[in-house]
């Protein structure tokens, strides 16, 4: 072969091992976030009129999620579900809580890096609310119960990450249990009448539970441990008449490590982009905006017009 020649193959193989390169980068380690508004609209018509002139509470439990974890000020989902931030979409100007329940007030006593055997505690010792204040609880729990400790010490109950199914099965028992019980403690804590909206779990793997490919310890089982709590809780809400689901897995599914894969099942070919903060567990700004909405989606299907 002649010095040309090997030289245009070795160009020709440059080539192809960079181009290798960037597709990998570009659909495995690619993650960018986006700007602009996130997740689906939500129906203004509710939005337009009050909906009770009542003492109301705006009651925030849980987990880092309701906490606001990774927002910037003013941008979790709670905050923005609340009242609309100074920077706000203009699909979403006037929709919020604070529209529609002039007499409504707040408080979130969530808090991140904890698990489902706290947040019952916490529950248990909130104090009884007046009788005539209506409760709207938001609540995000389980997550932590299934990431902790991120494989770094065996599996137990509350920090399950690395557990096998069968091995776990206790485990999620005991969440189902202390879930039915933080509903039951919840209507005793509203003597007015409450709407609890518990949300599911998001999965930041996008439904291929790799999550080795996010950098933590591979986890055969982990998905379908997921999948058995997000069932649990799809199961206490439909055994309470006062409790109502908020589907956050659905909203943020297409958006986790997998968002720029076109092949992928939840490809979202008009908002490719991560909607999760640096630590995984949490969202980021878009992240909560999208979740926001889906909690007023469903609040207002619950509340506007009763």
């Amino acid at each position: 072969m002649t010095l040309k020649k090997r030289l245009v193959v070795l160009g020709a193989i440059a080539v192809a091992a960079i181009s290798s390169v960037c597709v990998y980068v570009h659909y495995k380690l690619s993650r960018p976030v986006g700007s602009g508004r996130a997740g689906p609209a939500v129906a203004r018509q509710p939005f337009e009129k009050t909906w009770m002139d009542r003492p109301t509470l705006l009651l925030g439990l849980g987990d880092s999620v309701t906490a606001g974890y990774g927002s910037t000020p003013g941008h979790s989902y709670f905050d923005r579900m609340f009242q609309n931030p100074g920077d706000e979409w203009a699909d979403m100007n006037g929709i919020c809580l604070r529209a529609v329940l002039p007499r409504l007030i707040s408080s979130n006593v969530s808090l991140s890096g904890s698990t489902s055997l706290e947040h019952i505690e916490t529950i248990r010792n909130l104090k009884v609310a007046a009788p005539d204040v209506l409760g709207i609880v938001v609540i995000t729990t389980g997550g932590n119960d299934l990431i902790h400790n991120y494989g770094r010490t065996p599996p137990r109950e509350g920090a399950m990450y690395g557990a096998s199914f069968e091995q776990a099965q206790p485990w999620v028992s005991a969440f189902e249990w202390r879930l039915d019980e933080m509903m039951i403690a919840l209507k005793k804590k509203f003597p007015g009448g409450c709407h609890v909206f518990l949300a599911n779990i998001f999965d930041p793997t996008d439904g291929e539970g790799d999550i080795a490919n996010a950098g933590l310890p591979a986890w055969g089982d982990g998905l379908r441990l997921l999948a058995a709590y997000n069932e649990v809780i799809d199961r206490v809400v439909k055994k309470h008449a006062h409790a109502h689901l908020v589907d956050m897995r659905g909203v943020m599914l297409g958006h986790g490590i997998h968002c720029r894969q076109s092949w992928g099942k939840y490809y979202d070919a008009k908002d490719p982009h991560y909607w999760y903060y640096s630590n995984l567990e949490d969202p980021n700004d878009r992240g909560y905006d999208a979740i926001r909405r889906v909690f007023l989606s469903a609040i207002a299907e619950v509340m506007a017009g009763k």
